[in-house]
């Protein structure tokens, strides 16, 4: 059997990254680009995170976020606020024009899941995605253990 899911979604993200920056062209929406839209969308969903738990839901290294994070804090997007727990901490806050862009990402990310799964049925985006979610858990647990 010839396997080669991890060259697939390697593909699948090359590909889609390019027709969801062209959608956002499209659409004129220059505030973010499609990198710092994952980070907004971490961030419409809880604010008030640090850079590690940011990098853990996003997936993205702590060294790639501080220089994204810098940028889109120039932009006007995101700012850093110190944590009043734990003053060694800082957490990233939306800025009201950041709240504004939601409505914006959630329709381009709407056609994105249009595209993803033209021609399939309820049944097979469900295990579509539980597929997924299962070759995920197993990535973190290997990238676990093997941190030590």
């Amino acid at each position: 059997m010839n396997i080669q899911g991890g060259n697939m979604v390697s593909r699948i993200k090359q590909l889609s990254s390019r027709i969801f920056e062209r959608i956002l062209s499209e659409q004129n929406i220059d505030a973010f680009n499609g990198a710092q839209g994952r980070i907004l969308y971490v961030l419409w969903q809880e604010e008030n995170i640090s850079l590690k738990e940011l990098s853990d839901r996003t997936g993205l290294a702590a060294t790639t976020l501080t220089s994204m994070v810098d940028r889109m804090e120039s932009s006007g997007l995101v700012c850093r606020v110190p944590d009043q727990r734990d003053r060694r901490k800082t957490l990233l806050l939306l800025t009201e024009k950041a709240r504004s862009l939601e409505v914006d990402y959630m329709a381009v990310s709407g056609q994105m899941s249009e595209i993803f799964y033209a021609g399939f049925s309820d049944e097979e985006i469900r295990l579509c995605e539980a597929m997924l979610e299962r070759i995920y858990e197993n990535l973190k647990l290997h990238d676990q253990i093997i941190r030590w």
